[in-house]
């Protein structure tokens, strides 16, 4: 820890100078981190009002897609603080010239992911444990989707460089403006027109054609202000991509976790597959929500850490902890409230609706935990602090795994599976808590 930073004393308050600053770029945030999980959402509430079985199929075809997704999410996250950073050293071209770089490899990692779940689809399916008619309607959705997944990683490198910029609106007009189009797609094809499973999958597909095409506008605009080459160079992508490796890493482990619990959820029974998926949307929806304030960590931290202000940076992110905090309760309790209702609008089968408020009492009550992981990753991310938090997510992996298999073993059901994943949120948090506050992140060049 730097000599000369002092902790920030732990005094909460009602109002903070940081309060605006952290709003002015966590409530933008808020709306285009929500909106990517309503894509989603969307399909889960329609295909569960098509049948269970479909719901089944969608859950699974739905981790594939987001596995793939998340793994890829460096392209995000890895450029927000960087290029706050350079911004706030007065380097706007080198800036702009690592955000073209960044697109041009979510593009070419876009295509070769797609490809590989097209080879690879049906037996990463079957080891998920789908088949049957489960397997017919995961591969339909997963297929349909595919041709959209290019352009999924384009929005998401592309958010990452507005981020970075500190501006926030124009992702979430292009995250909503997408969010509704592939709702109102969705229920039009599916509800007027009296299609299936794959028109669900299609509207998402136009809806993120459309959100990657809006972000290599945006981006190629800001290149060319800035005077910054827009040709690939393969010199760079290959840099990004190994810097990236840490957050890979982090983010393997994250979906690791989650997609063996879908697995888990699989073999238990198809309601409580149905069950699984309609509390796992909700919970990721509201991770996505409490990451509003986690992408103002990283570019705040960044910027803050580029101008040579470590005591700021500390201060700021004592505040954002606090936030987060507070609205992860208010997410907590409202979930627990209303935890029925919620279940209704996914499905109308009594056995997933029982199952579902049970799940849903679960994801209530670790939110509270999720709104101090979440801040503390993105501060930490903005920070440069990759490592650490990869070395971790592994530990709370396999803690988590072990906590699984004993779930396995003893036949203990869906509430104990949902008890594990309180193990690997726990395992994330206590550390990352201690590194904050021991201050050894606090670095003004990285």
């Amino acid at each position: 820890m730097p000599e000369a930073v002092a902790r920030p004393p732990w005094r909460p308050s009602l109002r903070s100078p940081f309060d605006r600053p952290i709003a002015a770029l966590a409530v933008p945030a808020f709306g285009s981190l929500v909106a990517e999980p309503l894509y989603v959402l969307a399909d889960t509430a329609v295909v569960g009002r098509i049948g269970t079985t479909e719901l089944a199929g969608l859950a699974l075809a739905s981790t594939v897609l987001l596995t793939a997704h998340s793994l890829m999410v460096f392209l995000a996250y890895g450029a927000t603080g960087p290029i706050a950073r350079m911004i706030s050293e007065g380097r706007a071209k080198e800036a702009a010239h690592r955000g073209i770089q960044g697109m041009w490899l979510a593009a070419v990692l876009g295509v070769l992911l797609a490809g590989l779940m097209g080879i690879f689809g049906e037996p990463l399916l079957r080891w998920l444990q789908a088949d049957g008619d489960v397997l017919d309607a995961a591969l339909l959705y997963l297929r349909v989707s595919l041709s959209g997944f290019p352009f999924l990683l384009l929005a998401l490198a592309g958010a990452g460089v507005m981020h970075g910029r500190q501006d926030t609106r124009r992702p979430l007009f292009i995250a909503v403006a997408a969010a509704l189009a592939n709702l109102v797609i969705e229920v039009v094809l599916v509800f007027v027109f009296g299609f299936g499973l794959g028109a669900s999958a299609l509207s998402t597909v136009i809806a993120q054609v459309a959100a990657g095409v809006a972000f290599i506008v945006l981006t190629v605009r800001w290149a060319r202000e800035t005077g910054a080459d827009i040709r690939p160079v393969a010199q760079p992508m290959i840099a990004l991509l190994t810097s990236g490796t840490a957050l890979v890493v982090r983010t393997a482990s994250l979906r690791g976790a989650l997609t063996v619990a879908a697995a888990v959820a699989a073999g238990i029974g198809t309601a409580d597959l149905a069950a699984h998926q309609v509390g796992l949307q909700v919970w990721v929806t509201l991770a996505l929500a409490l990451d509003a304030v986690a992408i103002a960590g990283q570019a705040l931290t960044g910027r803050f850490l580029g101008e040579g202000d470590a005591e700021v940076a500390w201060a700021a992110s004592r505040r954002m902890i606090e936030l987060d905090t507070v609205v992860a309760v208010f997410f907590g309790l409202a979930i627990a409230l209303f935890r029925e209702p919620i279940a209704g609008l996914f499905t109308e089968d009594a056995a997933v609706v029982s199952l579902t408020g049970l799940v849903l009492l679960h994801v209530a009550g670790q939110q509270p935990i999720n709104g101090i992981v979440f801040a503390l990753d993105g501060i930490l991310i903005g920070a440069g602090d990759l490592w650490f938090l990869a070395r971790w997510m592994v530990i709370a992996f396999i803690s988590f795994a072990i906590a699984v298999s004993i779930v396995v073993v003893t036949d203990a059901g869906l509430g104990w599976l949902w008890a594990a994943l309180w193990v690997f949120m726990t395992v994330r948090m206590v550390p990352l808590l201690l590194r904050w506050r021991s201050g050894r992140w606090l670095l003004t060049s990285v």
